[in-house]
């Protein structure tokens, strides 16, 4: 990262400290409603990483279905919340501050990643991140990914200003290639996560799993 991208980042980190430092859970604290559809995959004693989570709506979630979590995200702020909002609900989380463009993601460690609405993220951040996720996964493990598509945009109902933060079916695809896709969706629909999401959402939604016998990473 040069010095220029470490300053966006350091700016980036400091307007979501501002932003979470609220009594209020800007996103809500339920579950993001497509990933509560995916109770189904799971298996209590997985080990699941929740990407960029915040304030932690999805990792306690994840934990009280009995899965191992790891919360990271680069806001202090958030993952404090995060790690009152487990304890409020008598289940136990890992919370770990990271620059995630620079953070050490391991190598096969995770049954589960979930990354719900990471789209603060340029294509260039955005190839590290998903290289990331990929080498985390076990053989075998499932991604969990929801985000916005451009047609968003029009709704300004939530997420990024920039049309290149955002996800196509075509990019997806591309960008978890030799993965296979188990669900690919894209869909129009009204959502209710606090006061940071809320309205008619242009979304797309993705479940792909890393193959059993996967090459080198």
């Amino acid at each position: 990262m040069n010095a220029f991208d470490a300053m966006n980042e350091k700016a980036d980190t400091a307007r979501w400290d501002q932003r979470y430092a609220t009594d209020d859970y800007v996103f809500g604290t339920a579950p993001n409603a497509f990933l509560a559809s995916q109770a189904f995959r799971l298996q209590p004693g997985m080990q699941a990483l929740a990407v960029a989570d915040g304030e932690g709506r999805n990792g306690v979630w994840l934990a009280e279905q009995g899965l191992q979590v790891l919360s990271v995200d680069a806001s202090d702020v958030g993952l404090h919340k995060a790690a009152a909002l487990a304890a409020a609900r008598g289940v136990s989380l890992r919370t770990e501050l990271a620059d995630l463009g620079e953070w050490d993601w391991g190598r096969g460690d995770y049954d589960i990643v979930v990354a719900i609405f990471i789209q603060f993220a340029g294509p260039a951040l955005r190839r590290r991140l998903f290289e990331g996720m990929r080498a985390a996964l076990k053989p075998g493990g499932l991604l969990l990914l929801q985000g916005y598509r451009p047609e968003q945009l029009g709704y300004g109902t939530g997420g990024p200003k920039e049309a290149e933060n955002l996800y196509t079916a075509e990019l997806l695809r591309e960008a978890f290639a030799g993965m296979d896709i188990l669900h690919l969706h894209a869909h129009d629909s009204e959502i209710a996560e606090g006061h940071g999401h809320h309205g008619m959402s242009a979304l797309i939604d993705l479940v792909a799993r890393k193959p059993e016998v996967s090459p080198a990473e």
